[in-house]
């Protein structure tokens, strides 16, 4: 008699946790989990403990599991991570999955256990402004880490490969985002700002240096754009550089704050006149491809990830880290309405088949059969 094939079972850690969906990690824990679940594999999620006011053991097929951490700003993730290492490495699990290269010292751990690893590392978190001094040589330090340790290093773009590449000499295996385009989108939720449709450009993304909201906003401020600015986003705490911002009166800019309602977000993206993009560190961004997935004209900072995503300005155009450049593209976009328009109709078809997440999960799930020997 034939033995029942054996079932892959993959745990997976670094992130908030399932449902949770607040960054793009969550995010694509969430779409990936689902998925491989529909394929038959058991996926455990390591879910941070102080989120999680209700903790039922399974969600959709996904077993949860509710780790603790020491609270604190900076050590929440590192020791949420550590101890849910610790748990999976002493069960029965074929293969761990971890995000963040903050975590690359924990692949240690199940070195020494045997567990099969691996990693998803995202983008450059050394040189984020955020992590000054001693935060930015740990991250760097644990991304090298995160290439000793772990089985397999992942990145989501090529430049980033080739960042490690160069680093680190370690090569990585190359799987992007995924994107969930949609077509027509309601323009009745943006009335809730007094928004028109075309009548603003957008910036979606948490207010912190690296995404250059303040240079976006000095730019646009000198335009003679008649439009209003939307900033959505926000910091989680008090932040000096963040409030500035908010201080800045004008009739033309508004914030929003956070918008978790997604059928608001959506409205917000899919009639923006322009969506403006200033994030500078990191792969594959999942605010740009939901700015393609809704079909947005793009204008975005002039970095090489971006170059990688908007197909060397075959789906955009790209400004220079000063605000005068700013002023120019603005009054560029406006006096081309033209081309702002093919640009939206044409935004979808950069979302190649590497962005699609049925794709995105066959790729992580090849990595995982490899690791498990399965």
């Amino acid at each position: 008699m034939a033995t029942p094939e054996k079932k892959l079972k993959v745990a997976i850690m670094g992130a908030k946790g399932y449902p949770y969906v607040y960054g793009g990690y969550d995010t694509m824990i969430k779409e990936l989990g689902e998925r491989l679940v529909a394929k038959g594999v058991q996926v455990r999620v390591y879910n941070h403990r102080a989120l999680f006011k209700d903790r039922p053991r399974f969600v959709n097929g996904i077993e949860c599991i509710y780790t603790p951490a020491i609270e604190s700003k900076s050590l929440t993730q590192l020791s949420h991570t550590f101890i849910s290492m610790l748990h999976a490495c002493f069960s029965d699990v074929d293969v761990i999955f971890v995000v963040n290269s903050g975590n690359g010292p924990f692949g240690l751990i199940a070195k020494i256990f045997g567990k099969p690893t691996a990693i998803n590392v995202d983008g450059l978190e050394w040189l984020r402004p955020k992590w000054k001094g001693l935060g930015a040589k740990y991250f760097f330090w644990a991304s090298k880490m995160a290439t000793q340790f772990y089985d397999q290093v992942i990145n989501d773009s090529d430049e980033m490969r080739r960042v490690y590449l160069e680093l680190f000499q370690k090569d990585s295996e190359v799987i992007a985002y995924g994107a969930n385009p949609r077509e027509s989108v309601d323009a009745g939720p943006i009335k809730h700002w007094d928004l028109e449709s075309r009548g603003y450009y957008l910036i979606v993304g948490r207010l912190v240096p690296d995404n250059n909201a303040d240079l976006i906003i000095e730019g646009f401020l000198k335009s003679a754009s008649k439009k209003k600015l939307v900033v959505v986003g926000d910091v989680p705490f008090a932040d000096e550089w963040a409030n500035r911002l908010k201080r800045i009166q004008d009739p033309r800019l508004l914030f929003t704050g956070y918008v978790t309602d997604p059928n608001e977000l959506a409205a917000l993206y899919s009639h923006c006149y322009v969506y403006f993009h200033g994030h500078e560190f990191g792969g594959t961004n999942p605010a740009m491809l939901k700015a393609l997935g809704y079909g947005c004209a793009i204008l975005a900072l002039d970095t090489p990830f971006n170059q990688e995503m908007l197909q060397n300005g075959k789906h955009g155009w790209y400004f220079e880290k000063k605000a005068e450049s700013v002023k120019e593209i603005v009054e560029k976009a406006e006096s081309e309405p033209e081309t702002m328009c093919d640009l939206r109709q044409n935004a979808r078809l950069g979302l190649t088949q590497k962005y699609n997440w049925d794709y995105v999960t066959e790729r992580y799930l090849e990595v995982f059969r490899q690791l498990a020997n399965l």
